[in-house]
């Protein structure tokens, strides 16, 4: 690389890219097309994220900056300078999202029946409810906390929402006290008042709300001069030294404990909250006036989650969406036949994940099933797919999992159902020392009639169906001798720690996927100098990999085109004049998480299609097991040439980025279409064509190269 390539300004902070995301999911909240619940939804969605946000990334630059860090990273920015620019990017966000709640959301569910009421609001009738629900149903579960001389402030939970009241008290009325109630998260966060029905409406109010108005009886003989909400968000990184972790499986439940007790990274209070209440809480926290976060109610937005979900609301949402079979499967009961004729290339949500959690759920019983080896890095709470790995240890087939238990928010899940599997016989391993095990494989040791054959599911999502229902990822099913070998290598290498050695298919980090990615984009660099076709397309999550944006730079300056579908963080500047004009970068935010990698080379004319689990990022490169994969079945490639033209052509959900770094809405210069949408369409269509048993119209896409 030259060093132009090295200047500051041709990369974008990965931290403030991640905010640019964080407001692109705020814009559908805004969005006046979306049905009023899924822009509440979005609303919601905003606040977790933001929450994560603080408690991984911005906790990790407080760190930076306490140990005097002053490093610059390739954006030419030091931790101070990135704080500096997420608090004031913050601030401005979450401004527009209580703009978007009060002047637009809010008097719109109110059109609609849905009042959030305050404690001020209630009729006589629903405060003598209200009083009865309280001594019955949450005094006891209540816990007042005193703060003064003798009572030192408590170890708050973290994002646990809490009351603060200032108090007098009748024997020493001249000196100030404070209390504490930590709402308690065991109880509905969010309480239906009697008489609600679809006629007269539905009235709602908050557990804390509720709470406010019944606190004399927790502090009896005080006088409470006020109350204000607040909201702490801690450090939430788990810090695990493996290599000296006798007991991997022990250390992370060790530090699972410590995660509600983390430093305070950001505090949330009241905006009326008195200055005086603010410092003591900030002190009280080892935080500063940065860190702190005045927001009008509700502080919480998580808890009106409730409603999006509520059974007499379907009006209000979204149609919902019953994920499809495809034909080559529609009524075939034996899949390990259909796997064995031709590979299968599942595109969900708008393709059935069940066909999945069907094929492990038939190996658990299938007597010709010798064995079944598995990566499990997410699942569900009640998991099918453990359900199912259990049923065929009981069944005494040979079954191995690689449990990741350090995958972030679920490893507490993952713990659980790794001692459930190893008390069903399972042989359970939880992966390579420094390495997160976050690849998506399945491989099915069968014994079929003309020998053993291993079938093979290879995917970019995990094996969670709850999930499966909201992201977009792949699935291949494949016998393909090639590619079965090397996943059963892939598997002893992990399982047996052997070398990494004979794998030509497969693309596998740590080991050589930052290699052969580099490869396959200079490869298109000679092509385009040689006069051959060139072109690039890769549909991820996220692009910081400084290496290979500086390459994606040297191939746009070469001539190449290049499209990047990027849902998230992009710290890649496109339409730079001689440097990146022949980039465009895209990222779609619609009702479902775009969770699928796809990455296309036209290699001179004869296009290759990858797809897998990793994103252009370090640590999907050098710190995670992960897996991209080949497709080579013609079928198939067309099929993904379809998935990734669709993106292309999306021109409703679609933002495109810009130099500066931030993104604009696409303006139709034609017919609106929406790639989310066309899918859900096309899948309707093969279904009513399957139940009619006759053809059906399809919508028609222009081809990648018209």
């Amino acid at each position: 690389m030259t060093s132009l390539f090295n200047k500051a300004e041709y990369f974008i902070n990965r931290e403030l890219s991640w905010l640019e995301f964080n407001a692109r999911v705020l814009e559908e909240a805004a969005d006046p097309k979306q049905p009023l619940l899924e822009r509440l939804r979005f609303l919601c969605i905003f606040s977790s994220n933001l929450d994560e946000f603080f408690e991984i990334r911005v906790a990790g630059i407080k760190q930076q900056i306490e140990n005097g860090n002053e490093e610059q990273t390739a954006d030419g920015l030091t931790p101070l300078e990135v704080f500096e620019g997420i608090e004031k990017r913050t601030r401005e966000l979450v401004e527009t999202q209580y703009k978007i709640w009060n002047e637009e959301i809010n008097p719109a569910l109110k059109e609609h029946g849905i009042f959030l009421c305050n404690h001020k609001e209630l009729s006589q009738p629903e405060l003598v409810w209200c009083k009865n629900y309280f001594d019955k149903e949450i005094f006891p579960v209540l816990t007042p906390l005193a703060v003064d001389s003798s009572h030192p402030f408590p170890q708050l939970v973290n994002k646990c929402l809490n009351l603060i009241l200032t108090l007098k008290r009748p024997h020493n009325f001249h000196s100030v006290n404070f209390g504490i109630v930590q709402i308690p998260r065991i109880l509905p966060r969010l309480i239906t008042l009697p008489g609600s029905n679809a006629q007269t409406g539905f009235r709602f109010i908050l557990l804390s709300e509720l709470i406010v108005n019944f606190l004399d009886s927790l502090f009896p003989g005080d006088e409470i001069q006020a109350v204000n909400f607040f909201r702490i968000t801690r450090n939430s990184e788990l810090y695990i030294d493996e290599e000296e972790a006798e007991n991997l499986l022990q250390t992370v439940e060790e530090e699972l404990k410590k995660r509600n007790r983390g430093n305070a990274v950001r505090l949330e209070i009241e905006a009326n909250c008195p200055k005086e209440l603010e410092k003591i809480l900030l002190n009280a926290l080892h935080l500063d006036y940065r860190d702190s976060y005045r927001n009008p109610d509700p502080l919480n937005f998580l808890h009106l989650l409730s409603i999006c979900n509520h059974e007499a609301f379907a009006h209000l949402r979204d149609r919902p969406w019953t994920p499809v079979i495809p034909a080559e499967l529609s009524g075939k009961p034996d899949l390990f036949e259909v796997i064995r004729k031709e590979d299968i290339l599942l595109h969900h949500p708008f393709e059935s994940f069940g066909i999945i959690v069907d094929l492990l759920q038939k190996a658990a019983v299938d007597p010709a099933v010798l064995g079944i080896r598995m990566t499990l890095y997410r699942t569900s709470g009640d998991s099918p797919i453990v359900h199912a790995l259990i049923r065929a240890a009981q069944n005494g087939k040979q079954v191995t999992a690689l449990v990741e238990i350090k995958a972030r928010f679920d490893e507490e899940n993952n713990i659980l159902w790794a001692k459930r599997m190893e008390e069903a016989g399972i042989h359970v391993l939880y992966g390579i020392v420094g390495l997160k095990t976050h690849c998506k494989m399945l491989e099915i040791i069968r014994k079929d009639q003309d020998g053993i054959r291993l079938y093979v599911h290879l995917a970019t999502g995990n094996y969670h169906p709850s999930t499966a229902r909201l992201y977009t990822d792949l699935s291949l099913l494949t016998t393909n001798e090639e590619i079965t070998k090397e996943v059963a290598t892939l598997f002893n290498i992990l399982t047996g720690l052997s070398r990494f050695h004979g794998i030509k298919k497969l693309i596998v980090s740590p080991f050589n996927m930052a290699r052969r990615i580099k490869e396959l984009i200079q490869r298109e660099i000679e092509n385009t100098k040689e006069g051959k076709k060139s072109r690039i397309i890769a549909k991820i999550n996220a692009l910081v990999d400084e290496d290979i944006i500086q390459l994606l730079y040297a191939a746009s300056s070469a001539g190449v085109k290049i499209d990047l579908i990027v849902r998230g963080i992009c710290c890649l500047r496109p339409g730079i004049p001689k440097m990146s004009e022949n980039i465009r970068v895209i990222s779609i935010v619609g009702r479902f998480l775009e969770h699928s990698r796809i990455f296309y080379f036209e290699n001179g004319g004869n296009p290759e299609f990858y797809s897998g689990s990793a994103d252009w990022m370090q640590r999907n490169f050098y710190r995670r097991i992960e897996i991209v994969f080949p497709i080579e079945d013609p079928k198939l490639k067309e099929k993904l040439n379809e998935i990734l033209n669709a993106y292309l052509s999306d021109n409703v959900k679609a933002r495109e980025l810009l130099p500066n770094g931030k993104y604009k809405r696409i303006k139709p210069d034609k017919e609106p279409f929406q790639a989310q949408l066309y899918f859900r369409d096309k899948a309707r269509k093969e279904q009513q064509r399957q139940s009619k048993g006759k053809e059906e119209s399809e919508i028609t896409i222009k081809p990648i190269h018209p």
